[in-house]
Protein backbone atom coordinates (compact mmCIF):
# COMPACT_ATOMS: atom_id res chain seq x y z
CA UNK A 1 0.00 0.00 0.00
CA UNK A 2 1.33 3.47 -0.67
CA UNK A 3 2.28 6.25 1.45
CA UNK A 4 -0.29 8.36 -0.12
CA UNK A 5 -3.15 6.58 1.10
CA UNK A 6 -1.41 6.34 4.76
CA UNK A 7 -1.04 9.87 5.29
CA UNK A 8 -2.88 13.52 6.00
CA UNK A 9 -4.42 14.45 3.27
CA UNK A 10 -2.29 17.81 3.22
CA UNK A 11 -0.43 19.21 0.32
CA UNK A 12 -3.01 20.77 -1.78
CA UNK A 13 -1.91 21.76 -5.65
CA UNK A 14 0.94 19.93 -5.87
CA UNK A 15 0.32 16.73 -4.44
CA UNK A 16 -3.00 16.37 -6.14
CA UNK A 17 -1.06 16.65 -9.39
CA UNK A 18 0.66 13.22 -8.71
CA UNK A 19 -2.59 12.02 -8.16
CA UNK A 20 -4.30 13.17 -11.28
CA UNK A 21 -1.72 13.67 -13.82
CA UNK A 22 1.29 11.12 -12.99
CA UNK A 23 4.66 11.61 -11.29
CA UNK A 24 6.09 13.76 -14.45
CA UNK A 25 3.87 16.38 -14.23
CA UNK A 26 3.78 16.20 -10.53
CA UNK A 27 7.40 16.71 -10.37
CA UNK A 28 7.12 19.87 -12.52
CA UNK A 29 4.58 21.52 -10.81
CA UNK A 30 6.30 20.23 -7.45
CA UNK A 31 9.68 21.64 -8.96
CA UNK A 32 8.10 24.88 -9.56
CA UNK A 33 6.55 25.21 -6.43
CA UNK A 34 9.40 24.97 -4.84
CA UNK A 35 11.36 27.53 -6.91
CA UNK A 36 8.93 29.88 -5.85
CA UNK A 37 9.36 29.00 -2.15
CA UNK A 38 12.91 28.77 -2.02
CA UNK A 39 13.56 32.28 -4.07
CA UNK A 40 10.84 34.47 -1.39
CA UNK A 41 13.56 34.81 1.35
CA UNK A 42 16.19 36.43 -0.85
CA UNK A 43 13.44 38.88 -1.76
CA UNK A 44 11.93 39.76 1.54
CA UNK A 45 15.96 40.15 2.53
CA UNK A 46 16.44 42.21 -0.59
CA UNK A 47 13.28 44.44 0.55
CA UNK A 48 14.81 44.91 3.70
CA UNK A 49 17.90 45.83 2.25
CA UNK A 50 16.38 48.08 -0.20
CA UNK A 51 14.03 49.99 2.67
CA UNK A 52 17.59 50.31 4.84
CA UNK A 53 19.66 51.03 1.88
CA UNK A 54 17.46 54.50 0.58
CA UNK A 55 17.33 55.65 4.28
CA UNK A 56 21.52 55.16 4.79
CA UNK A 57 23.11 55.42 1.47
CA UNK A 58 26.32 55.26 3.71
CA UNK A 59 26.00 51.74 4.17
CA UNK A 60 26.75 51.52 0.17
CA UNK A 61 24.09 48.57 0.00
CA UNK A 62 22.22 49.88 -3.10
CA UNK A 63 23.51 51.09 -6.63
CA UNK A 64 21.73 52.22 -9.60
CA UNK A 65 21.09 50.17 -12.65
CA UNK A 66 18.54 51.35 -16.05
CA UNK A 67 16.97 54.10 -12.87
CA UNK A 68 16.49 51.47 -10.43
CA UNK A 69 17.67 50.46 -7.06
CA UNK A 70 19.24 47.06 -7.13
CA UNK A 71 21.99 45.21 -3.98
CA UNK A 72 25.51 46.30 -5.17
CA UNK A 73 28.47 44.09 -5.40
CA UNK A 74 29.62 43.35 -2.59
CA UNK A 75 28.16 45.06 0.10
CA UNK A 76 24.96 45.01 -0.37
CA UNK A 77 24.43 41.32 -1.76
CA UNK A 78 27.18 40.02 0.70
CA UNK A 79 24.70 41.57 2.97
CA UNK A 80 22.05 39.83 1.55
CA UNK A 81 24.07 36.24 2.13
CA UNK A 82 24.29 37.53 5.88
CA UNK A 83 20.48 37.37 6.03
CA UNK A 84 19.87 34.06 4.47
CA UNK A 85 21.88 32.61 7.05
CA UNK A 86 20.16 34.32 9.70
CA UNK A 87 16.95 32.93 8.37
CA UNK A 88 19.13 29.79 7.99
CA UNK A 89 19.78 29.68 11.79
CA UNK A 90 16.53 30.50 13.16
CA UNK A 91 14.93 27.62 11.11
CA UNK A 92 17.68 25.37 12.43
CA UNK A 93 17.58 26.29 16.07
CA UNK A 94 14.09 27.87 16.53
CA UNK A 95 11.15 25.88 15.40
CA UNK A 96 9.09 26.85 18.45
CA UNK A 97 10.09 30.47 18.43
CA UNK A 98 8.76 30.76 14.69
CA UNK A 99 5.38 29.26 15.09
CA UNK A 100 4.74 31.84 18.33
CA UNK A 101 5.95 34.81 16.46
CA UNK A 102 4.53 34.05 13.37
CA UNK A 103 0.95 35.02 15.08
CA UNK A 104 2.36 38.44 15.95
CA UNK A 105 4.17 39.16 13.34
CA UNK A 106 0.57 38.66 11.49
CA UNK A 107 -0.87 40.91 13.77
CA UNK A 108 1.36 43.78 13.32
CA UNK A 109 1.55 43.54 9.29
CA UNK A 110 -2.45 43.97 9.32
CA UNK A 111 -2.56 46.85 11.85
CA UNK A 112 0.57 49.30 10.59
CA UNK A 113 -1.05 49.08 6.72
CA UNK A 114 -4.33 49.91 8.36
CA UNK A 115 -3.27 52.58 10.72
CA UNK A 116 -0.51 53.67 7.12
CA UNK A 117 -4.06 54.35 5.30
CA UNK A 118 -6.04 56.57 7.87
CA UNK A 119 -2.89 58.33 8.55
CA UNK A 120 -2.51 59.45 4.93
CA UNK A 121 -5.95 59.76 4.00
CA UNK A 122 -6.35 63.09 5.70
CA UNK A 123 -3.09 64.72 3.12
CA UNK A 124 -5.37 63.17 -0.19
CA UNK A 125 -4.85 65.32 -3.14
CA UNK A 126 -7.96 64.90 -5.55
CA UNK A 127 -5.79 66.54 -8.29
CA UNK A 128 -3.72 62.98 -8.59
CA UNK A 129 -6.67 61.35 -9.24
CA UNK A 130 -8.18 63.34 -12.21
CA UNK A 131 -4.97 65.49 -13.88
CA UNK A 132 -1.83 64.10 -15.40
CA UNK A 133 -3.99 61.48 -17.72
CA UNK A 134 -6.86 60.77 -15.56
CA UNK A 135 -7.34 57.05 -14.90
CA UNK A 136 -4.81 54.76 -16.76
CA UNK A 137 -2.88 57.37 -18.48
CA UNK A 138 -0.50 54.79 -19.90
CA UNK A 139 -3.39 52.69 -20.82
CA UNK A 140 -5.29 49.30 -20.03
CA UNK A 141 -2.09 47.00 -20.53
CA UNK A 142 -0.15 48.10 -17.90
CA UNK A 143 -2.74 47.47 -15.09
CA UNK A 144 -2.34 43.96 -16.15
CA UNK A 145 1.17 43.35 -16.81
CA UNK A 146 1.47 45.23 -12.83
CA UNK A 147 -1.02 42.24 -11.64
CA UNK A 148 1.86 39.77 -11.79
CA UNK A 149 5.31 41.88 -11.63
CA UNK A 150 4.68 44.71 -8.78
CA UNK A 151 3.59 42.65 -6.19
CA UNK A 152 -0.25 42.75 -6.45
CA UNK A 153 -0.40 38.76 -6.83
CA UNK A 154 2.48 38.68 -4.81
CA UNK A 155 0.84 39.80 -1.54
CA UNK A 156 -1.82 37.95 -2.12
CA UNK A 157 -0.25 34.43 -2.14
CA UNK A 158 -1.12 33.55 1.47
CA UNK A 159 -4.04 31.73 0.92
CA UNK A 160 -1.78 28.88 -0.47
CA UNK A 161 -1.19 28.07 3.17
CA UNK A 162 -5.09 27.66 3.84
CA UNK A 163 -4.78 24.61 1.03
CA UNK A 164 -1.75 23.33 1.55
CA UNK A 165 -2.95 22.74 4.95
CA UNK A 166 -6.27 21.93 4.46
CA UNK A 167 -5.90 18.02 5.36
CA UNK A 168 -5.65 18.96 9.06
CA UNK A 169 -8.19 21.56 9.55
CA UNK A 170 -11.30 21.01 11.64
CA UNK A 171 -14.68 21.23 9.48
CA UNK A 172 -13.19 21.76 6.14
CA UNK A 173 -16.32 22.42 4.60
CA UNK A 174 -16.70 25.77 6.10
CA UNK A 175 -13.41 26.26 7.34
CA UNK A 176 -11.23 26.17 3.85
CA UNK A 177 -13.67 28.77 2.06
CA UNK A 178 -13.21 31.17 5.19
CA UNK A 179 -9.20 30.79 5.45
CA UNK A 180 -9.02 30.72 1.35
CA UNK A 181 -11.06 34.27 0.77
CA UNK A 182 -10.47 35.52 3.83
CA UNK A 183 -6.94 35.35 3.24
CA UNK A 184 -7.26 37.19 0.08
CA UNK A 185 -9.88 39.56 0.59
CA UNK A 186 -8.75 40.59 3.78
CA UNK A 187 -4.95 41.49 1.97
CA UNK A 188 -6.97 43.14 -1.30
CA UNK A 189 -8.93 45.24 0.89
CA UNK A 190 -6.00 46.63 3.08
CA UNK A 191 -3.67 47.11 0.11
CA UNK A 192 -6.06 48.44 -2.70
CA UNK A 193 -7.05 51.72 0.48
CA UNK A 194 -3.10 51.66 0.82
CA UNK A 195 -2.78 52.42 -3.02
CA UNK A 196 -5.29 54.61 -3.03
CA UNK A 197 -3.65 56.89 -0.01
CA UNK A 198 -0.50 56.91 -2.22
CA UNK A 199 -1.68 57.83 -5.22
CA UNK A 200 -3.39 60.75 -3.44
CA UNK A 201 -0.19 61.30 -1.09
CA UNK A 202 2.39 61.78 -4.17
CA UNK A 203 4.34 65.10 -3.85
CA UNK A 204 6.05 64.82 -7.47
CA UNK A 205 8.12 67.93 -6.13
CA UNK A 206 9.38 65.69 -3.47
CA UNK A 207 9.58 62.81 -5.38
CA UNK A 208 11.90 64.54 -7.87
CA UNK A 209 9.83 64.03 -10.58
CA UNK A 210 7.77 66.10 -12.93
CA UNK A 211 4.27 66.33 -12.14
CA UNK A 212 2.17 63.32 -14.26
CA UNK A 213 5.74 60.94 -14.30
CA UNK A 214 3.78 57.87 -13.76
CA UNK A 215 6.09 55.99 -15.56
CA UNK A 216 9.09 57.23 -13.24
CA UNK A 217 8.12 56.14 -10.06
CA UNK A 218 10.49 53.03 -9.74
CA UNK A 219 13.38 55.60 -10.24
CA UNK A 220 12.14 58.63 -8.09
CA UNK A 221 12.68 59.83 -4.78
CA UNK A 222 10.38 57.82 -3.21
CA UNK A 223 11.07 54.22 -4.83
CA UNK A 224 13.21 52.94 -1.88
CA UNK A 225 10.44 53.69 0.94
CA UNK A 226 7.04 55.63 -0.75
CA UNK A 227 4.84 55.16 2.50
CA UNK A 228 7.34 56.46 4.31
CA UNK A 229 8.74 59.58 2.49
CA UNK A 230 4.61 60.07 1.77
CA UNK A 231 4.24 60.13 5.31
CA UNK A 232 7.88 62.16 5.68
CA UNK A 233 6.75 64.79 3.33
CA UNK A 234 3.48 66.47 5.17
CA UNK A 235 5.97 67.57 8.14
CA UNK A 236 3.58 66.35 10.57
CA UNK A 237 4.69 65.15 13.30
CA UNK A 238 2.09 62.50 14.18
CA UNK A 239 2.63 61.58 10.97
CA UNK A 240 6.37 61.02 10.65
CA UNK A 241 6.25 59.14 14.12
CA UNK A 242 4.32 56.53 12.25
CA UNK A 243 7.11 56.68 9.14
CA UNK A 244 9.18 55.30 11.91
CA UNK A 245 7.31 52.28 12.47
CA UNK A 246 6.58 52.12 9.07
CA UNK A 247 10.92 52.12 8.51
CA UNK A 248 10.81 49.04 11.49
CA UNK A 249 8.20 47.50 9.36
CA UNK A 250 10.13 47.54 6.34
CA UNK A 251 12.89 45.39 8.11
CA UNK A 252 10.59 43.08 10.66
CA UNK A 253 8.12 41.81 8.18
CA UNK A 254 10.30 40.72 5.31
CA UNK A 255 12.76 39.24 7.58
CA UNK A 256 9.78 37.25 9.34
CA UNK A 257 7.99 36.18 6.13
CA UNK A 258 11.63 35.59 4.67
CA UNK A 259 12.64 33.04 7.71
CA UNK A 260 9.11 31.46 7.50
CA UNK A 261 9.29 30.66 3.99
CA UNK A 262 12.82 29.24 3.91
CA UNK A 263 11.14 26.75 6.75
CA UNK A 264 8.15 26.39 4.16
CA UNK A 265 10.91 25.58 1.32
CA UNK A 266 12.86 22.82 3.61
CA UNK A 267 9.63 21.06 4.00
CA UNK A 268 9.13 20.98 0.52
CA UNK A 269 11.73 19.45 -0.23
CA UNK A 270 11.00 17.13 2.88
CA UNK A 271 7.77 16.33 1.63
CA UNK A 272 9.68 15.49 -2.13
CA UNK A 273 11.56 12.95 -0.20
CA UNK A 274 8.71 11.29 1.53
CA UNK A 275 7.18 10.23 -1.80
CA UNK A 276 10.66 9.28 -3.18
CA UNK A 277 11.15 11.84 -5.46
CA UNK A 278 14.64 13.22 -4.05
CA UNK A 279 17.04 10.91 -1.46
CA UNK A 280 15.08 9.78 1.13
CA UNK A 281 18.35 11.90 2.93
CA UNK A 282 16.21 15.01 2.70
CA UNK A 283 13.54 12.93 4.98
CA UNK A 284 16.06 13.30 8.13
CA UNK A 285 15.41 15.44 11.36
CA UNK A 286 17.79 17.45 13.04
CA UNK A 287 17.62 17.53 17.04
CA UNK A 288 15.14 20.06 17.00
CA UNK A 289 12.59 18.19 14.87
CA UNK A 290 14.01 20.28 11.19
CA UNK A 291 14.96 18.70 7.91
CA UNK A 292 18.63 20.21 7.81
CA UNK A 293 19.40 18.92 4.50
CA UNK A 294 16.71 20.33 2.66
CA UNK A 295 16.76 23.47 4.81
CA UNK A 296 20.87 23.97 3.63
CA UNK A 297 19.52 23.43 0.08
CA UNK A 298 16.91 25.93 0.07
CA UNK A 299 19.13 28.02 1.74
CA UNK A 300 22.11 28.00 -0.81
CA UNK A 301 19.76 27.82 -3.71
CA UNK A 302 17.98 30.74 -2.62
CA UNK A 303 21.14 32.52 -2.20
CA UNK A 304 21.56 32.15 -6.15
CA UNK A 305 18.89 34.27 -6.81
CA UNK A 306 20.69 37.40 -5.84
CA UNK A 307 22.73 37.14 -8.77
CA UNK A 308 20.71 36.74 -11.83
CA UNK A 309 17.91 39.11 -9.86
CA UNK A 310 19.60 41.84 -6.87
CA UNK A 311 16.67 43.79 -6.93
CA UNK A 312 12.80 43.66 -5.76
CA UNK A 313 11.37 44.49 -8.90
CA UNK A 314 12.77 42.17 -10.76
CA UNK A 315 12.36 38.90 -8.76
CA UNK A 316 8.96 39.60 -7.49
CA UNK A 317 7.57 38.86 -10.90
CA UNK A 318 9.57 35.38 -10.96
CA UNK A 319 7.72 34.42 -7.45
CA UNK A 320 4.52 35.36 -8.27
CA UNK A 321 4.74 33.73 -12.03
CA UNK A 322 6.46 30.66 -10.42
CA UNK A 323 3.64 30.38 -7.80
CA UNK A 324 0.84 31.10 -10.50
CA UNK A 325 2.67 28.27 -12.59
CA UNK A 326 0.99 25.26 -10.05
CA UNK A 327 -2.07 26.98 -9.24
CA UNK A 328 -3.30 25.77 -12.88
CA UNK A 329 -3.35 22.19 -11.61
CA UNK A 330 -6.34 23.31 -8.91
CA UNK A 331 -8.26 24.00 -12.28
CA UNK A 332 -7.03 20.90 -14.00
CA UNK A 333 -6.91 18.51 -11.16
CA UNK A 334 -10.42 18.69 -9.73
CA UNK A 335 -12.58 17.62 -12.89
CA UNK A 336 -10.03 14.50 -13.15
CA UNK A 337 -10.60 13.88 -9.82
CA UNK A 338 -14.32 13.63 -9.66
CA UNK A 339 -13.96 11.60 -13.17
CA UNK A 340 -11.68 9.26 -11.28
CA UNK A 341 -12.78 8.95 -7.81
CA UNK A 342 -16.45 9.94 -7.67
CA UNK A 343 -17.35 8.01 -4.55
CA UNK A 344 -14.57 9.34 -2.40
CA UNK A 345 -15.41 10.96 0.84
CA UNK A 346 -14.60 14.81 0.53
CA UNK A 347 -14.81 17.02 3.91
CA UNK A 348 -14.76 20.27 1.14
CA UNK A 349 -16.86 19.94 -1.87
CA UNK A 350 -17.19 22.77 -3.78
CA UNK A 351 -19.81 22.70 -5.61
CA UNK A 352 -20.68 24.46 -9.61
CA UNK A 353 -16.66 22.46 -10.31
CA UNK A 354 -17.65 22.75 -13.89
CA UNK A 355 -17.67 26.61 -14.05
CA UNK A 356 -14.92 27.35 -11.63
CA UNK A 357 -12.45 24.72 -13.03
CA UNK A 358 -12.08 26.12 -16.13
CA UNK A 359 -12.27 30.03 -15.27
CA UNK A 360 -9.30 29.14 -12.62
CA UNK A 361 -7.19 27.40 -14.71
CA UNK A 362 -7.89 30.22 -17.57
CA UNK A 363 -7.19 32.93 -14.57
CA UNK A 364 -3.80 31.48 -14.02
CA UNK A 365 -3.06 31.30 -17.75
CA UNK A 366 -3.63 34.78 -18.07
CA UNK A 367 -1.38 35.66 -15.36
CA UNK A 368 1.75 34.04 -16.65
CA UNK A 369 1.21 35.97 -19.73
CA UNK A 370 0.72 39.08 -17.85
CA UNK A 371 4.27 38.57 -16.54
CA UNK A 372 6.03 39.13 -19.60
CA UNK A 373 8.27 37.62 -21.67
CA UNK A 374 11.66 38.12 -19.78
CA UNK A 375 10.18 36.64 -16.40
CA UNK A 376 8.58 33.69 -18.11
CA UNK A 377 11.80 32.67 -19.96
CA UNK A 378 13.45 32.62 -16.83
CA UNK A 379 10.37 30.98 -14.88
CA UNK A 380 10.27 28.19 -17.50
CA UNK A 381 13.97 27.44 -18.16
CA UNK A 382 14.07 27.35 -14.35
CA UNK A 383 11.35 25.07 -14.20
CA UNK A 384 13.27 22.79 -16.64
CA UNK A 385 16.22 22.14 -15.26
CA UNK A 386 14.50 19.97 -12.77
CA UNK A 387 13.78 16.97 -15.61
CA UNK A 388 17.38 15.71 -14.86
CA UNK A 389 17.12 15.53 -11.67
CA UNK A 390 13.93 13.35 -12.07
CA UNK A 391 15.25 10.86 -14.64
CA UNK A 392 18.31 10.44 -12.74
CA UNK A 393 16.37 9.34 -9.56
CA UNK A 394 13.02 9.44 -9.79
CA UNK A 395 13.02 7.27 -13.37
CA UNK A 396 15.28 4.99 -12.46
CA UNK A 397 14.43 4.31 -8.53
CA UNK A 398 10.99 3.60 -10.08
CA UNK A 399 12.41 0.85 -12.53
CA UNK A 400 11.16 3.25 -15.62
CA UNK A 401 14.27 3.38 -16.90
CA UNK A 402 17.86 1.21 -15.96
CA UNK A 403 20.60 3.32 -14.56
CA UNK A 404 22.36 3.71 -17.79
CA UNK A 405 19.76 5.01 -19.94
CA UNK A 406 18.65 7.54 -17.64
CA UNK A 407 22.18 9.18 -16.43
CA UNK A 408 22.48 9.25 -20.57
CA UNK A 409 19.06 11.45 -21.05
CA UNK A 410 20.00 13.23 -17.62
CA UNK A 411 23.58 14.22 -18.77
CA UNK A 412 22.83 15.01 -22.22
CA UNK A 413 19.57 17.18 -21.58
CA UNK A 414 21.51 19.14 -19.01
CA UNK A 415 24.80 20.08 -20.93
CA UNK A 416 22.37 21.11 -23.95
CA UNK A 417 20.09 23.11 -21.31
CA UNK A 418 22.87 24.80 -20.07
CA UNK A 419 24.33 25.64 -23.80
CA UNK A 420 20.55 26.71 -25.16
CA UNK A 421 20.26 28.86 -22.40
CA UNK A 422 23.47 30.77 -22.59
CA UNK A 423 23.76 31.03 -26.29
CA UNK A 424 19.92 32.15 -26.54
CA UNK A 425 20.46 35.47 -24.42
CA UNK A 426 17.07 35.30 -22.88
CA UNK A 427 18.01 33.97 -19.61
CA UNK A 428 19.09 35.76 -16.43
CA UNK A 429 19.43 39.29 -17.88
CA UNK A 430 19.24 41.66 -15.45
CA UNK A 431 17.34 44.02 -17.75
CA UNK A 432 14.54 41.95 -19.37
CA UNK A 433 16.53 42.30 -22.88
CA UNK A 434 18.39 39.84 -24.75
CA UNK A 435 22.36 39.54 -23.86
CA UNK A 436 24.66 40.74 -26.91
CA UNK A 437 25.80 38.12 -29.68
CA UNK A 438 22.94 35.79 -28.56
CA UNK A 439 20.45 33.71 -30.77
CA UNK A 440 17.47 35.33 -32.88
CA UNK A 441 14.44 34.49 -31.09
CA UNK A 442 13.18 31.76 -34.08
CA UNK A 443 16.57 30.08 -33.23
CA UNK A 444 16.38 30.05 -29.57
CA UNK A 445 13.12 28.99 -29.85
CA UNK A 446 13.14 26.00 -32.03
CA UNK A 447 15.97 24.91 -29.72
CA UNK A 448 14.24 25.36 -27.30
CA UNK A 449 11.64 23.11 -28.11
CA UNK A 450 13.51 20.40 -29.62
CA UNK A 451 14.94 20.03 -26.34
CA UNK A 452 12.04 19.61 -24.53
CA UNK A 453 10.07 17.82 -26.41
CA UNK A 454 13.59 15.46 -27.30
CA UNK A 455 13.73 14.58 -23.36
CA UNK A 456 10.07 13.72 -23.17
CA UNK A 457 10.32 11.72 -26.01
CA UNK A 458 13.24 10.18 -24.95
CA UNK A 459 11.65 9.02 -21.86
CA UNK A 460 8.81 7.52 -23.59
CA UNK A 461 10.65 5.54 -26.51
CA UNK A 462 13.16 3.92 -23.24
CA UNK A 463 10.61 3.77 -20.45
CA UNK A 464 8.26 1.10 -19.66
CA UNK A 465 4.61 0.97 -20.26
CA UNK A 466 4.51 2.68 -17.19
CA UNK A 467 6.64 5.49 -17.85
CA UNK A 468 4.80 6.13 -21.30
CA UNK A 469 1.36 6.02 -19.64
CA UNK A 470 3.25 9.08 -17.42
CA UNK A 471 4.76 10.82 -20.43
CA UNK A 472 1.21 11.21 -22.10
CA UNK A 473 -0.33 12.29 -19.23
CA UNK A 474 2.31 15.53 -19.49
CA UNK A 475 2.49 16.46 -23.21
CA UNK A 476 -1.02 19.36 -22.75
CA UNK A 477 1.73 20.92 -19.66
CA UNK A 478 4.40 21.26 -22.32
CA UNK A 479 2.25 22.97 -24.62
CA UNK A 480 0.79 25.31 -22.50
CA UNK A 481 4.09 25.99 -21.72
CA UNK A 482 5.59 26.14 -24.97
CA UNK A 483 2.88 27.83 -26.69
CA UNK A 484 2.69 30.46 -24.01
CA UNK A 485 6.58 31.25 -24.27
CA UNK A 486 5.48 32.04 -28.22
CA UNK A 487 2.75 34.24 -27.07
CA UNK A 488 4.65 35.70 -24.42
CA UNK A 489 6.96 36.93 -26.97
CA UNK A 490 4.62 37.83 -30.01
CA UNK A 491 2.68 39.78 -27.33
CA UNK A 492 2.08 43.14 -25.73
CA UNK A 493 4.76 42.23 -22.88
CA UNK A 494 7.30 41.11 -25.31
CA UNK A 495 10.64 42.87 -26.21
CA UNK A 496 9.34 43.15 -30.03
CA UNK A 497 9.03 46.98 -30.36
CA UNK A 498 6.03 46.35 -32.47
CA UNK A 499 4.64 43.67 -31.25
CA UNK A 500 2.67 40.95 -33.67
CA UNK A 501 -0.18 39.87 -31.15
CA UNK A 502 -0.86 43.85 -29.52
CA UNK A 503 -4.02 44.16 -27.09
CA UNK A 504 -6.06 42.54 -26.09
CA UNK A 505 -5.28 39.93 -28.98
CA UNK A 506 -2.42 38.77 -27.12
CA UNK A 507 -4.43 37.95 -24.12
CA UNK A 508 -6.97 36.25 -26.76
CA UNK A 509 -4.56 34.01 -27.86
CA UNK A 510 -3.28 33.20 -24.92
CA UNK A 511 -6.80 32.63 -23.73
CA UNK A 512 -7.08 30.36 -26.67
CA UNK A 513 -3.72 28.26 -25.49
CA UNK A 514 -5.29 28.09 -22.38
CA UNK A 515 -8.56 26.61 -23.72
CA UNK A 516 -6.45 23.54 -25.48
CA UNK A 517 -4.40 22.80 -22.52
CA UNK A 518 -7.66 22.58 -20.31
CA UNK A 519 -9.27 19.99 -21.99
CA UNK A 520 -6.08 18.04 -23.28
CA UNK A 521 -6.01 17.77 -19.10
CA UNK A 522 -8.91 17.20 -18.85
CA UNK A 523 -8.93 14.03 -20.88
CA UNK A 524 -5.43 13.32 -19.79
CA UNK A 525 -5.57 12.78 -16.58
CA UNK A 526 -5.81 9.20 -15.38
CA UNK A 527 -6.45 7.18 -12.07
CA UNK A 528 -3.09 6.92 -10.76
CA UNK A 529 -2.15 4.55 -8.32
CA UNK A 530 -1.64 6.68 -5.52
CA UNK A 531 -5.35 7.97 -5.68
CA UNK A 532 -6.78 3.85 -6.28
CA UNK A 533 -5.03 2.81 -3.19
CA UNK A 534 -6.72 6.11 -1.06
CA UNK A 535 -9.81 5.11 -2.63
CA UNK A 536 -9.41 1.75 -1.68
CA UNK A 537 -8.23 3.33 2.14
CA UNK A 538 -11.61 5.50 2.48
CA UNK A 539 -13.49 1.85 1.21
CA UNK A 540 -12.20 0.16 4.17
CA UNK A 541 -12.83 1.88 6.42
CA UNK A 542 -16.32 2.76 5.62
CA UNK A 543 -16.32 -0.90 5.34
CA UNK A 544 -15.48 -0.87 9.14
CA UNK A 545 -17.31 2.09 10.40
CA UNK A 546 -20.55 0.14 9.00
CA UNK A 547 -19.32 -3.39 10.49
CA UNK A 548 -18.92 -0.83 13.98
CA UNK A 549 -22.04 0.77 13.68
CA UNK A 550 -23.69 -2.59 12.83
CA UNK A 551 -22.62 -4.14 15.70
CA UNK A 552 -23.11 -1.30 18.32
CA UNK A 553 -26.67 -1.80 16.94
CA UNK A 554 -26.99 -5.30 17.45
CA UNK A 555 -25.47 -4.99 21.14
Amino acid sequence: MSSWARCSRSGAIVRYTYLTHGALSGWIIGWAYWLSVVSIPPIEAEATLTYIGGRFPELHLLTKVDGVDVLSWPTGILAGFVLMLLFFALNFFGARFLAESNRWVTLWKIALPTLTFIFLFFILKGSNFTSYGGFAPLGVPPIFHAIATTGIIFSLLGFRQALDFGGEVRNPQRNVPLATIGSIAIPAVIYTLLQVAFIGAINWADMGLAPGSWDQLVSGGWADGPLFHALDSANMAALAALGTFLLIDAAVSPLATGWVYLGTGARTGYGLGVHRNIPKAFTKNNRFGIPWLPLIVSTVVGCVFFVPAPSWYQLVGFISSAAVLTYIMGGAGLPVLRRTAPNLKRPFLLKGFRFWSPISFLAAVLILYWSGFSTLTNVITATFIGLPVFTVYFAWKHKWLNAVTSIIISVVFFVLWIWVAAAGGWVLTTNGEQRPGGWPFPVYYIAFCVLIIGFCTAVWVAGTREARRHVQANWWLIWLLLASLLVGYLGEYGPMEHPALGFPWGMLVEVAVGLVAYVWAIRSGFATDEIKDIVAVSAAEDERRLAADAEADGA
